[in-house]
């Protein structure tokens, strides 16, 4: 396939075909594992330039690697992206990011309805360097507008919250943020971007756990920043002096050249050739986890035992009207229901026999958890309480079985 006309491919053809960087010896129609640490050279001179960022040759695959240089290359086409860089886990792409943009004496805006390490990463490990975290109510744009000043760095969001389900509107806060010249960067794991378009919204930077979907089934830990280039760093008290310095945005440039190399966070060769090859099925099992789980939570929801369900897919969510105008039809392959008590919810998880007992999310298999105490076991009922965790609410994620075996499992585990 020719690069050149690689625009007017569907996502679907993009998701198997990017041409390598340069032609294998061998023609293989997979990418070859380099798991090579350093790479020769011919001259001096061409060791200085690919050192110093003038060439893209690979020096050392903690910095770049074939492998790796290849997926990230893969993920740009299908996105559009001006840059992206991968990470050894989607908690080191959250981290990574925000080292980036984050300075001592500056303050980051985000939600309470965080993902467990996500909320801790923002309320614990950047408190210790400086940094203040802003907690506000995404859904409303006063209380964001008065959180938001003149050190703000960022406004950081889930765009559904895990496992809350809150949809916050992508535009409106873009808005707010365009006004203020604060990126808005988002973590998108729970909507691929096969069918999600952040930067249609007004995302600038994009968070993603590939462990999630992309990874083909649980099969390796990842994660990727994706930049859209779209974002002024003018604004940028941090960033402003790499502005019309280097072929990238500031914010790549400062991440790929810096963050990324001196942290050490790289994806390994095998986890890129493993989430490469997940990439080429990516939109079947989507599509396929998704109708699955938009009957199951339906069906879950009439069971007398099962308290509520929550899907914003559903016509009867608070999120429903926003879920279709951001993510359409579906709104990712896990849904959470609430049942009477805690105990009850323990009872059910003892009582499954299909569904697995196991964190992670979108796995081919089915899993099920009970977020209050795993998850968010080592918060205090406090904190807990607002972040809206209730110790009466179920966490699955839906994977590739029949919905009819998935149901008659609920049914069983949820009978008294």
């Amino acid at each position: 396939m020719k690069k050149e006309n690689s625009n007017s491919l569907s996502t679907e053809t993009k998701l198997l075909h990017e041409p390598y960087a340069e032609k294998d010896a061998y023609n293989a129609l997979t990418m070859p594992v380099y798991h090579a640490v350093a790479y020769d050279f011919e001259t001096a001179e061409q060791m200085e330039l690919a050192f110093t960022g003038k060439s893209p040759e690979h020096v050392y695959s903690r910095i770049s690697n074939p492998t790796v240089r290849h997926f990230e290359s893969r993920v740009k086409s299908i996105t559009n992206a001006a840059e992206v860089i991968s990470f050894n886990s989607g908690m080191a792409a959250i981290a990574n990011t925000m080292m980036t943009v984050a300075y001592s004496g500056c303050n980051i805006v985000t939600s309470p309805h965080l993902f467990g390490n996500t909320y801790s990463f923002f309320a614990a490990t950047l408190k210790d360097f400086g940094v203040e975290t802003r907690f506000c109510d995404l859904t409303k744009s006063a209380e964001v507008q008065a959180c938001i000043d003149q050190n703000t760095c960022a406004l950081f969001l889930e765009i559904i919250t895990n496992p809350q389900m809150e949809i916050a509107d992508l535009r409106a806060l873009s808005a707010v943020c365009k006004t203020h010249g604060v990126p808005l960067i988002a973590d998108t794991t729970i909507v691929p971007f096969t069918v999600f378009r952040a930067a249609d919204f007004g995302v600038d930077i994009e968070v993603v756990s590939s462990t999630k979907y992309i990874s083909g089934g649980a099969t390796s830990l990842g994660g990727l920043v994706i930049d859209y280039g779209s974002f002024d760093w003018q604004n940028s008290k941090k960033l402003n002096y790499l502005v019309n310095k280097t072929e990238w945005s500031a914010f790549s440039a400062k991440m790929r050249m810096e963050i990324h190399r001196n942290l050490g966070a790289c994806m390994t060769p095998h986890v890129a050739y493993m989430q490469t090859t997940g990439l080429e099925t990516l939109s079947v099992r989507y599509q396929r986890a998704v109708e699955t789980c938009k009957e199951l939570a339906k069906k879950a929801g009439e069971l007398p035992e099962i308290s509520s369900v929550n899907y914003p897919a559903l016509q009867e969510h608070p999120y429903y009207d926003i879920c279709q105008r951001q993510f359409g039809e579906y709104a990712g392959a896990m849904f959470t229901f609430d049942l009477p008590s805690r105990e009850a919810a323990f009872r059910f998880i003892d009582k499954l026999k299909l569904i697995r007992r196991a964190t992670n999310l979108f796995d081919n298999k089915t899993l099920a958890i009970h977020p209050a105490s795993t998850i968010f076991g080592t918060f205090t009922e406090e904190t807990r309480r607002s972040m809206n965790i209730s110790q009466n609410t179920i966490r699955i994620s839906v994977g590739l079985e029949p919905v009819a075996d998935l149901y008659n499992d609920i049914a069983q585990a949820a009978k008294k």
